[in-house]
């Protein structure tokens, strides 16, 4: 899985992907800071289930800290876009091109208006996060009308005229963005273009295929950053009442808490609803006010945001379950001895044959069976799978 962040320039996605990968690429208050894409890891939280069956967690490909589990998902930080970057304005679709493996976006936005449409800091809470929100839909969906449309009259003329062509057409000129060719013809039936000749369509036709397009295939969440400033409040009350999707965030407080329970200041999880300074820490006024406006903001929104923003994206966005695979379904270890050594996210309706082949190609191959750890039972190819499914796949095929 791959997430991917966009936005406009200087609004704090770097802030946010340090926060959320804990690697330190390059931030400043000024525009384009970031002029090559960034790809880290971060995790998503969900409860593990260690302590149902009262064992002790020794994962390997994961982290399991007192029965939170961390699984790694991929993140990519993507500059930030300008108005009319689609016609390669600013740091042009290099940037638009970089996301579009994206299996979701995280559009951060500067929640307290203290940035311009270009990026360039104002006064506190003069800007315009709405229309920010607009224009890098636009963007995206422009973007997507110039891959789709590029020598149109040829595509009518190779499609004779045929929807079914065309939507294959389509389709295959979409496939380098992971846009699958269900989708493609899904989108033509929703937007009643299926029932109509193609060479009738208007541009509008083909900008709103687009927009359907990304929705379906790029879903998008709002992470209204900078939460943490007063000039934010309103704004987030304002967005939430047009979109569902937002999620009030501060990265740099996200990122100061982790930076502060590395080096054993505080005790802290990254998305917990509180923090804890450990016993025998003096800290200055100045970080005693810093962590004093941190709790302010836990306290007003449950949390900094960041790690609410990718479980978002995972489990309700995309809507993936988390699976553990055994191969001793008694112990529940791997050869090696290692207790559930791994927790695998995987698309809601993956079967148990899904599962060998993400975990590798030759189990699927000579798949027999899978055996559900709790009851025991044995399952066929095609039982789907349920969310903290633990999992024994038997295979006539060895691995590797």
């Amino acid at each position: 899985m791959l997430i991917g962040l966009i936005g406009k320039a200087n609004v704090g996605k770097s802030t946010f992907f340090n926060a959320a990968t804990e690697l330190e690429v390059q931030t400043a208050n000024y525009p384009f800071t970031t002029i090559n894409s960034n790809v880290g890891m971060t995790h998503t939280r969900v409860k593990c289930v260690c302590k149902e069956f009262e064992v002790r967690d020794n994962p390997i490909h994961s982290i399991c800290i007192e029965g939170t589990r961390f699984i790694p998902v991929r993140l990519i930080d993507v500059p930030g876009l300008v108005e009319g970057a689609h016609q390669g304005k600013g740091l042009g679709n290099r940037f638009l091109d970089d996301a579009r493996q994206a299996d979701a976006l995280i559009h951060v936005i500067d929640a307290s208006a203290s940035t311009d449409k270009e990026g360039k800091p104002v006064l506190a809470g003069t800007a315009d996060p709405l229309s920010d929100i607009k224009f890098v839909e636009e963007e995206f969906d422009y973007w997507l009308l110039s891959i789709v449309g590029r020598e149109w009259t040829k595509v009518l003329r190779e499609a004779e005229n045929q929807v079914q062509k065309l939507g294959q057409l389509l389709a295959k000129r979409l496939s380098g963005l992971a846009i699958k060719e269900r989708s493609v013809f899904d989108v033509l039936n929703e937007t009643g273009l299926y029932n109509r000749k193609p060479v009738d369509w208007t541009q509008q036709d083909l900008l709103e295929f687009c927009q359907k397009i990304r929705l379906r295939s790029k879903p998008v969440i709002i992470a209204a950053n900078k939460a943490d400033l007063q000039s934010a409040n309103k704004v987030i009350t304002e967005i939430k009442s047009n979109r569902p999707e937002v999620i009030a965030c501060s990265a740099e407080a996200e990122s100061l808490l982790r930076r502060a329970a590395k080096r054993g200041v505080l005790n802290y999880l990254p998305g917990d609803n509180s923090f804890e300074i450990k016993y025998g820490n003096s800290l200055s006024e100045a970080q005693k006010k810093a962590l004093d406006l941190v709790k302010s903001l836990l306290g007003r929104y449950g949390s900094t945001g960041v790690q609410e923003a990718i479980n978002h994206v995972c489990f309700r966005l995309l809507k993936f379950i988390v699976v553990y695979p055994v191969e001793d379904e008694v112990r529940l270890t791997d050869k090696k001895g290692n207790v559930l050594p791994d927790a695998r996210l995987v698309p809601q309706d993956s079967t148990t044959k899904d599962l060998a082949r993400l975990i590798h190609e030759d189990l699927a191959k000579g798949f027999l069976f899978a055996i559900d750890v709790r009851t025991k039972h044995r399952l066929g190819a095609e039982h789907k799978l349920k969310n903290n499914d633990i999992i024994k796949i038997v295979s006539a095929s060895s691995r590797g």
